[in-house]
């Protein structure tokens, strides 16, 4: 009797989590208990991704239209975001996991820039998982600061204006030292990307779940890896080419 095939995992998953706030107002709560008890969830989905073998995981954390938010808001998440540093950072490291933060990190004060630098330090080396966690993010701001970069090479003479293109923007990119992103994840109903990762995703495989933030846990995540081992990935070839080549 053949052998099932073992599920497809992706290499790459990105997260948009969505509905904190939704959430604790439901509860009549204000919107920061919501973002403390969404870190339940964060802990969760990393636990899922060292379980299934995935590489990488590149959370949503804060964009760069959140400053939009209510100051007191900001102001919470900000000192959310310093406690959660101190408290998992340890945990994160003695399970293998390398902690990365992308995004225009100059906004954040001097205190945040700081332990953000040497928890990336300290996890530097390990190799279980990649989690990368965006803040201060936005894909356009992304691809221009690429193209920024690009222009001193161009103006350094270490790069030809003929020669910018895909192949030669990407590694001015975030996270172009990891695998494209395969599945894109975003919880709490909205079906929209929201400025995230607008060049990593090209190929990757979408997925919306009504699930708020707060209640992700391995099961709605097992049902996005169900989903996107269903789905068929042709990359702009024809089913027939698939089928042919495998």
């Amino acid at each position: 009797m053949p052998q099932e095939s073992a599920p497809r995992i992706p290499r790459h998953i990105a997260i948009v989590m969505d509905g904190n706030g939704r959430w604790a107002e439901r509860r009549r709560r204000p919107r920061s208990f919501g973002h403390r008890e969404g870190q339940k969830a964060v802990r969760a989905s990393i636990e899922f991704c060292l379980r299934n073998g995935v590489e990488a995981l590149t959370l949503f954390a804060f964009s760069s239209e959140n400053w939009n938010r209510p100051e007191s808001e900001v102001g919470a998440l900000m000192q959310l975001f310093l406690k959660a540093l101190d408290r998992e950072v340890d945990e994160l490291h003695e399970n293998g996991v390398r902690l990365v933060f992308i995004g225009d990190l100059a906004k954040f004060s001097s205190e945040l820039r700081e332990r953000m630098r040497r928890a990336m330090v300290k996890t530097a080396a390990n190799s279980a998982l990649r989690l990368n966690v965006a803040v201060n993010y936005g894909g356009r701001w992304d691809i221009a600061d690429a193209a920024r970069q690009a222009a001193l090479e161009v103006a350094a003479g270490r790069l030809r204006a003929d020669d910018i293109g895909e192949r030669t923007l990407a590694p001015f990119l975030c996270l172009a030292d990891l695998p494209p992103v395969d599945l894109f994840i975003r919880t709490g109903g909205e079906m929209r990307i929201s400025n995230f990762l607008l060049w990593q995703i090209a190929y990757a495989e979408l997925y919306f779940t009504d699930a708020l933030w707060p209640d992700v846990d391995a099961d709605v995540l097992s049902a996005a890896l169900a989903e996107y081992a269903r789905r068929e990935r042709r990359y702009g070839l024809t089913s027939a080419q698939i089928r042919a080549a495998s």
